[in-house]
């Protein structure tokens, strides 16, 4: 009789801890663990990431720390080796990965993650404090910043050059990061400087702060057509009036789109969790920071080259929303 008590109460103890299970757990009963692969940490990647990561954790049950990162390719790059399952990734930069182009051509192609959403745009901002410059046209011969090489804003800017007809031996090429870009544009070493991040980006907020004749160069019009349709992953967008001192009217450019990605072996469930998480509390995120306001099924879904992960697209799918999943 003892030892059939002792066999049900270990049954009934089983089932208990099965029933109180709950989403976010992993294969021993604990809570899944992940690290996001981010970016700098004066960056949006790092903060945005880190108030992500605390509603997967409170709303998901998913234990999701955030690491300070070189970007984009680092991230994608710590995916497929299994030191991060989540990261923030700039979407060409991913298309680039998937496809093995460009700045992945000598590396190879990287197929071992996938989307989660779109989370907010990354405005290609051509910022000049030389007030001849009304347009990408009048970059040549000038000294300009085009980014690090290989890095995302180095293409955005030879994408953005191309469609106007130049390349990067019309320009004297600079090859700056953002604060380097900022600070060279206010000494007056450089006419222009490409910075693709979310506007408004801090290093472009102090420069106009310090110097009025800072401004923003539109990328619009036949420039912005040719290059859209030769890259699919960009799309027009607006820069508000007033994101930046005396800037009183709104800006047209193009925009790329900050993406969460995940590690193809996450499970669905884990998945599914935490981008319920995130769409599930776009007006606390918001509260929190600026960027949450991007928040929207449309945008999560829309312009995407990469394949969804299955627990993204299951749960884009209950919102009405059909995503190509793999």
């Amino acid at each position: 009789m003892k030892k059939f008590l002792l066999v049900l109460l270990s049954i009934i103890m089983v089932l208990t801890m099965v029933a109180c299970g709950g989403q976010g757990e992993n294969a021993d009963g604990g809570a899944s663990k992940m690290s996001m692969g981010t970016g700098s940490p004066t960056g949006t990647y790092f903060s945005y990431g880190g108030i992500l990561s605390r509603y997967m954790k409170d709303k998901a049950g998913i234990d999701v720390t955030p690491v300070s990162t070189g970007g984009s390719k680092d991230n994608i790059q710590g995916i497929d080796l299994g030191d991060y399952q989540l990261g923030t990734v700039q979407s060409d930069v991913m298309d680039y990965a998937w496809n093995g182009t460009r700045s992945f051509e000598q590396d190879g192609k990287v197929t071992t993650f996938r989307t989660v959403a779109g989370l907010y745009a990354e405005a290609v901002q051509l910022v000049t404090c030389n007030p001849d410059i009304k347009s990408v046209n009048d970059l040549k011969d000038k000294k300009v910043s085009i980014g690090a090489p290989g890095s995302g804003v180095y293409y955005n800017a030879l994408d953005v050059l191309a469609a106007a007809g130049l390349s990067e031996s019309d320009i004297k090429a600079q090859r700056q990061n953002f604060d380097e870009s900022a600070d060279a544009l206010k000494d007056g070493k450089i006419d222009a400087a490409f910075i693709v991040a979310g506007a408004p980006t801090p290093a472009i907020t102090e420069l106009c702060m310090t110097n009025k004749n800072t401004k923003i160069v539109p990328i619009d019009g036949a420039i912005a057509e040719k290059l859209m349709k030769d890259n699919t992953f960009y799309s027009v967008y607006k820069i508000p009036a007033n994101t930046y001192a005396n800037q009183t009217e709104e800006i047209a450019t193009v925009t790329v789109k900050a993406t969460l990605i995940v590690s193809a072996d996450a499970t669905e469930d884990d998945v599914y969790n935490l981008t319920k998480a995130i769409f599930d509390n776009i007006e606390a995120i918001t509260k929190e920071h600026a960027k949450g306001a991007e928040l929207n099924l449309k945008n999560a879904t829309e312009g995407m080259t990469v394949p969804f992960h299955a627990g993204a697209a299951k749960y884009f799918k209950e919102k009405g929303i059909e995503v190509a999943a793999q």
